[in-house]
């Protein structure tokens, strides 16, 4: 009677579990469709956005602007982008990963991290975390400015050569694939790679032709410089904008499935404690049953 009273409660609890993963895959799917669909109503911005760079590219300023002159790579900062709760599988790691590996040799790396999992993870392996925020499901204006203002203050001042971005890009529910950008020095190619990496391909969010003409020289007002120190951060704050939201939507897809895992496997192991459980009681009747006819059986005799 012990074992079986064991085994029931192993049900209870299992069934239990199986109640709480069903709850999170619900609400990480509610959220995934909301993060998903605000990163495609954004694209037709991402897209405008590009089409100003490639309206500007012609500016003798452009060239020499201190947001947008390459140099040789010595000194690397990475935006981290990862969650802040875990049950997501590998989704952190991967992008973490991604960051190690493309660290060059010989050169040192720095870290503006977005999300515990990446504090957590560089101040481990004692790689400067210059800044840390907490990834939250809102994104503001304000977060996204600070964050530019940041990046592009340790790039204009030659402390660091280049600035990169890393973070999940959503391509499926199944499917989030680890990315790297560079945000800083700003490019125009870099930025378009941005807008086609936002899906779907097809459909009223579809990425229409845009054209790839650039002027050769082109005339702003008031000044080229002021024109330029305004509009160069923003545009970089598409990569910081649309990297959150692809990070959201990838880890509430990765939790959802995960948590569908798991709910499957409750079910799964639900069935088969059930088999034993109604193996143990007919192996205890029948061992019951055994008894009493052997017991009848002697005083028959």
């Amino acid at each position: 009677m012990a074992a079986l009273k064991s085994i029931k409660l192993k049900i209870k609890s299992v069934e239990k579990t199986a109640k709480v993963t069903k709850a999170m895959e619900a609400v990480s799917a509610a959220k995934m469709r909301k993060a998903q669909q605000k990163a495609l109503m954004g694209r037709a911005y991402a897209r405008a956005a590009s089409a100003i760079l490639a309206r500007v590219s012609g500016a003798r300023e452009l060239a020499t602007h201190p947001l947008t002159s390459a140099r040789p790579v010595e000194n690397s900062l990475y935006i981290a982008i990862t969650s802040d709760k875990g049950l997501a599988g590998a989704l952190n790691s991967a992008v973490l990963r991604a960051i190690v590996a493309d660290i060059p040799s010989g050169g040192s790396a720095s870290v503006i991290a977005v999300g515990r999992k990446a504090n957590d993870f560089f101040t481990a392996r004692e790689i400067p975390v210059e800044t840390y925020f907490p990834n939250t499901d809102q994104i503001t204006s304000e977060f996204i400015a600070e964050l530019v203002r940041t990046a592009a203050s340790r790039f204009a001042s030659g402390k660091v050569d280049v600035v990169k971005i890393a973070y999940q890009n959503f391509v499926s529910t199944f499917e989030q694939r680890p990315t790297i950008r560079t945000v800083f020095p700003l490019s125009l190619d870099e930025l378009e790679a941005v807008v086609e990496d936002i899906l779907p391909a097809r459909g009223q969010f579809a990425l229409q032709p845009v054209s790839k003409e650039r002027p050769v020289t082109y005339t702003i007002e008031p000044s080229e410089e002021e024109v330029l120190n305004t509009i160069l951060p923003k545009l970089a704050g598409i990569f910081v904008y649309h990297a959150l939201l692809e990070t959201q939507a990838s880890e509430h897809s990765a939790r959802m499935v995960a948590m569908k895992s798991a709910s499957d496997k409750a079910k799964d192991l639900t069935k088969g404690l059930t088999i034993q459980f109604n193996k143990a009681r007919q192996a205890a009747i029948t061992r019951e049953v055994s008894e009493i006819t052997g017991g009848m059986e002697a005083m028959a005799n």
